[in-house]
């Protein structure tokens, strides 16, 4: 009895007293140069991302840097320049002989210099294949390729697209110019959205670890069970580029840290330091990774079709209805008026409709959520 009374105290002190610990964080701000890039060579539109560091607890999670000169040095004399097509993102789509070396330039608009290391572009193979797998647990997007002698290890990344619908379908619209409801106009219907994500994910593998050189079925993504994503219908664009082993060292680098701490910029830029250097003295400390090369791409669609029964619901949504008490005409500008409650179903007396039942407009408009702009490349079924 006494060994369990001693047990349980020794168990309340080491575990009960507990307080949280939350270290002292520096606010000296050093703020690194962070440059990535892939420079596609046969006129592929390539982006490349100048950015800055942000101090932990930050709100924004990128600080773009405006305003640089980019330039693309051939060793035949040849210059290419890279456009700042939004803040930070600075774009080329150019096609460059792959048989000579090239060097990056940036000039920041404070005037200093930075540079890569001199660069060779890899020729990727093709994609093979590209599919999905379905099981119990979802869907799972995968490629097959082949290396060769030039391109043996490869880097991976993907975006997504997809349909977005709203739990409830509204056909009918307040108009206060005639203070009526009316139905929606092409242009002015939210039942049909498309939501589109870059994956952040770094992906990587070494075709000479396999037999031929083939990598078989390399699991791009995973869909989970009744994921909004194949609510309809779902794109997923697979980029597949061939890097250099000092790439490779430099993104497994990356991603063991990001992983590990959670975070891209934790590490310091001195243990994730790429091929980009500072020219001079700048006193800017700089982390990144350019590499040239051609792209190889494949897109996919999958169909709510396909995965059925696929189970997509969104709990947020659980709570969406339509309302059981209608709006006649003279409360119409009082209770649609805002534009936050919509006119959901018309309440007909013979061929007419009288008044309608409402619905938030969160339940019913998919741009709170999503675009309602078809991007060029979407086909449908």
């Amino acid at each position: 009895m006494r060994k369990t009374v001693f047990i349980l105290s020794f168990l309340i002190l080491a575990f009960g007293c507990r307080e949280p610990y939350e270290p002292e964080v520096s606010q000296e701000s050093v703020s690194a140069l962070v440059v990535e890039g892939y420079l596609d060579t046969e006129g592929l539109e390539s982006e490349l991302l100048l950015s800055r560091t942000v101090s932990i607890g930050a709100e924004a999670t990128f600080a773009p840097e405006i305003g640089a000169k980019v330039t693309l040095y051939g060793e035949n004399g040849r210059t290419f320049s890279l456009a700042e097509k939004e803040p930070g993102v600075y774009t080329i789509a150019q096609n460059m002989p792959e048989d000579m070396e090239y060097q990056l330039e940036i000039e920041l608009r404070t005037g200093e210099l930075f540079e890569s290391e001199t660069m060779k572009p890899i020729i990727t193979p093709e994609i093979i294949d590209a599919g999905f797998l379905q099981d119990e647990e979802g869907v799972e997007v995968f490629v097959t390729t082949q290396g060769d002698e030039n391109a043996d290890d490869f880097l991976w990344t993907f975006e997504e697209t997809w349909i977005y619908r709203p739990r409830i379908r509204v056909p009918y619209i307040y108009d206060p110019k005639i203070s009526n409801v009316r139905d929606r106009t092409q242009a002015e219907k939210i039942d049909l959205c498309f939501k589109n994500e870059t994956n952040p994910d770094i992906l990587l593998e070494t075709s000479s670890r396999f037999q031929d050189q083939v990598v078989f079925r390399k699991t791009i993504t995973e869909i989970p069970q009744g994921d909004e994503r194949i609510m309809e219908r779902y794109s997923i664009l697979i980029s597949q580029k061939a890097i250099d082993s000092e790439a490779v060292q430099f993104w497994e680098t990356l991603k063991r840290n990001t992983e590990d701490i959670g975070s891209i910029f934790s590490p310091l830029p001195s243990q994730i330091s790429g091929n980009i250097k500072s020219v001079g003295d700048s006193g800017i400390p700089v982390v990144g990774q350019i590499s040239m090369g051609v792209v190889k791409q494949r897109r996919i669609y999958i169909n709510l079709t396909d995965v059925s029964p696929w189970g997509y619901l969104d709990p947020e949504f659980n709570d969406c209805a339509i309302g059981l008490e209608e709006v006649r005409s003279q409360n119409y500008k009082t209770a649609f008026g805002d534009g936050s409650v919509l006119p959901a179903r018309g309440l007909m007396e013979g061929t007419t409709i009288v008044a309608y039942y409402p619905v938030d407009r969160r339940c019913a408009d998919c741009t709170l959520y999503a675009s309602r702009v078809k991007p060029d490349f979407w086909e449908d079924d």
